[in-house]
């Protein structure tokens, strides 16, 4: 991967928990670098094949100018995110510093350092309860209407058995693909919204439900917590997940497994 760099981006800016530093401004300095695909710039000499660095210059001037966050932290993930969405950037790694931060002791400047990366990451979906289709449908719209979420292909909507011995309707489901800068454990708080937005409510597993959204894959990550597993645990089970994943995805190989999804 190529990387556009950027160092010591000086803005002078109203950041901070007092309130003297809302009134007075003080400088907050940038060091970003852009992973990126800048190979097509290369080859025809343009600007279009690459990330223009004085146009994310200007972006994050802008945000940091127009706004004021009590925390730097809150400034180096806003600025990261609209880098993402403006700019033809895999990746993110952004720091601010904050050479005249109010500390007592004597210091060259304080500053935080946050990475944000775009990742691939395949959802389940199923409906149980009244309209099943029109759930699905609002879940897939209310997901790309997120922030840092971009639905890049859904599956035919295929009907299925109920699973797991307790909900008693059949169920619709499909699968999606979607592009993310969210952390998994963002992702699935976004899905927990979406899911209550649909009217979700949480009395019984493997109960019938308007909507549920699972988590399958999440890049190649293998992640386990205590309320988030990755690949999801009973993925190899369920046809239902794997038939509409065959569909977008035949070629994506299981990180747990090794094997390619179409041969599962």
């Amino acid at each position: 991967m190529d990387t556009v760099k950027i160092r010591g981006l000086k803005i002078d800016a109203r950041h901070g928990v007092r309130e003297s530093e809302k009134v007075n401004a003080q400088p907050f300095i940038f060091d970003i670098d852009i992973g990126c695909d800048f190979y097509g710039g290369f080859e025809k000499d343009d600007l279009g094949g690459t990330v223009n660095y004085s146009a994310v210059c200007e972006r994050v001037a802008q945000i940091t100018l127009e706004s004021s966050f009590n925390l730097i932290e809150t400034l180096a993930y806003t600025c990261a995110y609209a880098i993402l969405d403006g700019f033809a950037a895999h990746c993110v790694t952004l720091t601010v510093w904050k050479p005249k931060a109010p500390v007592k002791r004597e210091f060259e400047s304080v500053g935080v350092t946050v990475t944000v990366k775009r990742t691939v990451a395949y959802l389940s979906l199923g409906s149980s309860m009244g309209d099943k289709k029109k759930y699905l449908d609002d879940g897939l719209e209310l997901l790309s209407r997120t922030a840092g979420i971009k639905v890049k292909k859904v599956s035919s909507y295929l009907e299925t058995e109920p699973y797991g011995g307790v909900a008693k309707n059949g169920f619709l489901n499909c699968a999606a693909e979607i592009e993310t800068y969210l952390t998994p454990q963002r992702l699935l708080k976004e899905i927990h919204r979406v899911e209550n937005a649909c009217g979700r409510v949480r009395k019984e597993r493997w109960g019938d439900r308007t909507l549920d959204i699972d988590i399958i894959f999440f890049g190649g990550e293998i992640i386990r917590e205590s309320d988030l597993i990755i690949p999801h645990p009973e993925y190899r089970k369920r046809d239902f997940v794997l038939i509409p994943l065959k569909e977008i995805a035949p070629g994506f190989v299981c990180p747990d497994c090794g094997v390619a999804v179409k041969y599962l």
